[in-house]
């Protein structure tokens, strides 16, 4: 089993970048099946509660405001023969900034069910202790004059939990805090020389999670990526706008019928324009205008969807207008939203 102290940055890189999406799936599936063990201190915890709405706050607004400014700017002195492609393009992409922010706290969510499932640790008093002495030596993290207390009490608890385990299970830190933890004269991938008698081989310093993971189990890596390749994309914007227009003729073209039936029955009677009553508008009369109108509309509908127009059976239609429903909802009407 390989035991992991994952630093805070760690966990907030995978809550706001979700191209790491794979490797949060991968760390699930590990610790799901007792492959790998999480040493989550609680200042982990804290930290991480505190940052969250942060990150996906400040990913989701930041790009949204980027792209409105962008878009704002093309519509005022963009070029007229390209404008409203480049318009469009911005719309379709604000659209998924939208739909990354929600994923952002979906994978937050994630997260927090894996520090729920594990053991939350607090800081002991002599974790603490030891803590201030490296402050009082000026040994990593203390080692750029800076108050790193939190860091110090982090690779202090990374060490009673090595101490605690029974050889020779593997352990790893993880952390991205390389300015505070990595050796600042050669390889950040190694630890500060302060810091190097801590690990060895069976008690590894990363700075790759991907890594860690990709030695340690590469055949669920390799699954999770490959589920992750052929995972599904949302829809394009364009995509979205052109379904509902297709739908719209369709729902709009069977209630024409519905229409063109009556009318055909004598349940509706077409009158001139000067005797139609339009102080009223009575359901059984029409003027002849609007019929006129209701036939040329038909016509442009059927040069535009030739046979993609029905008849349909009741489940048919029914599947039609809840389509129609469901993406006008996506896209911010409420449900049911069926006017044509």
């Amino acid at each position: 089993m390989l035991h992991m102290l994952i630093d805070t940055c760690v966990w907030l890189e995978l809550a706001k970048d979700h191209r790491q999406l794979p490797i949060l799936s991968c760390l699930e599936t590990l610790v799901e099946q007792g492959d790998v063990a999480l040493i989550v201190p609680q200042t982990v915890v804290d930290e991480f509660g505190r940052n969250k709405d942060r990150i996906v706050r400040e990913g989701a607004q930041s790009l949204s405001g980027l792209f409105r400014r962008v878009k704002d700017t093309v519509e005022r002195f963009g070029p007229v023969e390209t404008k409203s492609a480049i318009v469009r393009g911005l719309d379709e992409v604000d659209h998924r900034v939208a739909i990354l922010a929600d994923a952002a706290r979906e994978t937050v969510e994630r997260i927090e069910a894996l520090f729920a499932a594990a053991e939350i640790v607090p800081a002991s008093d002599a974790v603490k202790v030891r803590a201030s002495e490296r402050a009082i030596l000026g040994k990593a993290p203390f080692h750029r004059q800076k108050n790193a207390i939190n860091d110090a009490i982090l690779i202090e608890q990374y060490v009673d939990a090595c101490d605690e385990l029974i050889s020779p299970e593997r352990t790893a830190f993880i952390t991205h805090n390389t300015r505070d933890f990595s050796d600042p004269t050669g390889d950040i991938r190694r630890p500060h020389p302060d810091l190097a008698g801590l690990f060895d081989q069976d008690s590894v310093y990363a700075t790759s999670l991907a890594e860690i993971l990709a030695e340690f189990a590469p055949e669920v890596m390799d699954e999770v990526r490959f589920e992750a390749e052929w995972s599904m994309e949302s829809r394009r914007l364009p995509e979205i706008l052109e379904a509902i227009d297709r739908l719209f003729d369709q729902v709009w073209y069977n209630r024409h019928w519905g229409l063109r039936n009556e009318v055909e029955s004598g349940a509706i009677t077409v009158v001139p324009d000067a005797d139609y009553p339009r102080d009223r508008y009575p359901r059984e009369l029409m003027s002849q205008s609007t019929w006129a109108a209701a036939l040329a509309a038909a016509a442009r509908v059927e040069a535009r969807r030739t046979d993609d127009l029905g008849p349909w059976s009741d489940f048919e239609w029914g599947m039609v207008n809840g389509k129609l429903s469901a993406l006008r909802w996506v896209l911010g009407d409420e449900w049911d939203m069926l006017d044509t």
